[in-house]
């Protein structure tokens, strides 16, 4: 497993956002984690990538411990947040050189992967443009290109198709599928047909609790996917 996570809670002072969290991903799993907006994903997210503690409970990536190993277990994830940081007056060739810096690349291997990563994210026609001058879908392009240009094992997306038009959609959507086919992809949203759409299973929380963990094919049998995320936005 990838990702293992047991037991996880956290607690912002009275409220808790994690209730007993258990779950795993494996390489090659594009996993939905799918709930209404406040029910825990991107507190989940927060703390596999080691931005915040939980209060208890273990998470390992790759075999890294959170605590034990927090340098290692950010080196094997490639992570998008829901509000993607761009450096705008960079230009996209510039920025994903810099990004490539950070995790150490260097010259023929840095360029290589800056290419390689400008043709997976279809940015070729808009690689030396600011990036202050890209439309939403695009940055979210330089986005994941930033997330994979050390080649992870593990990517974590954050919303990663909120505010697109239908055609970059699409076109974002295809390029998770593609990332996802050699790596574990954990994707939050709380739209339902986005799980369906990109994912190969879902993990349902709500109220910081796990809901519903299985395959997109047998929670769409007789329609109980929709049926239980019905229930727990409308809250019956």
């Amino acid at each position: 497993m990838t990702i293992e996570i047991k037991n996880l809670t956290k607690i912002y002072n009275t409220q808790k956002a994690l209730d007993n969290v258990s779950l795993s991903a494996s390489q090659g799993e594009i996993v939905g984690l799918l709930g209404p907006n406040g029910a825990g994903k991107s507190t989940m997210m927060k703390i596999i990538t080691c931005f915040i503690p939980p209060t208890s409970g273990e998470v390992k990536v790759c075999g890294f411990d959170i605590f034990d190993n927090p340098m290692e277990v950010r080196s094997s994830i490639g992570y998008l947040p829901e509000q993607n940081p761009l450096y705008l007056d960079l230009y996209v060739r510039e920025s994903l050189e810099f990004i490539a810096g950070l995790h150490h690349l260097k010259g023929a291997a840095k360029k290589q992967r800056v290419e390689q990563m400008v043709e997976l994210v279809g940015l070729t026609k808009e690689v030396n443009k600011k990036i202050g001058a890209l439309s939403k879908g695009y940055r979210q392009r330089v986005g994941l290109a930033q997330a994979m240009i050390h080649d992870p094992k593990v990517l974590i997306l954050d919303e990663p198709t909120t505010g697109l038009d239908p055609n970059q959609l699409v076109e974002i959507r295809q390029i998770i599928r593609q990332m996802g086919k050699e790596k574990t992809v954990l994707l939050s949203t709380h739209i339902m047909q986005e799980v369906e759409a990109v994912c190969s299973r879902a993990i349902i929380i709500n109220n910081g609790q796990l809901v519903a963990d299985d395959s997109i094919q047998h929670l769409s049998e007789g329609g109980s996917l929709e049926k239980t995320f019905r229930k727990i936005t409308m809250g019956n």
